[in-house]
């Protein structure tokens, strides 16, 4: 299972995520970080994608360790997060009772 995290923030609030993001705790080992990856848009600012992996009997501890590190962000002017929750076929078939 993997959850996305996609962050966008203005380019004058670039300095303050780095040192923020440099601050965050670390995740559990059992979520595999991917990224973050960053563009940025014109007119738009810094746009951020970050993929957590992990086996999907920790979603609840996933989503919790990912809060907590938003958390830590949030008031950075302008800063936005979403997290989507994205499962694998042999997930989505147990869910249906089919796996």
């Amino acid at each position: 299972m993997v959850m996305i995290g996609i962050s966008m923030y203005p380019f004058g609030s670039s300095k303050e995520v780095g040192k923020r993001y440099a601050q965050l705790p670390p995740l559990p080992q059992y979520v595999t970080l991917k990224g973050p990856y960053f563009h940025s848009e014109v007119g738009l600012g810094i746009k951020s994608i970050t993929l957590y992996e992990f086996d999907a009997s920790k979603i609840q501890e996933v989503g919790e360790a990912i809060r907590s590190r938003i958390a830590k962000m949030i008031d950075v002017p302008g800063y936005t997060f979403s997290v989507d929750t994205w499962t694998e076929v042999k997930d989505a078939l147990k869910m249906v009772g089919m796996g």
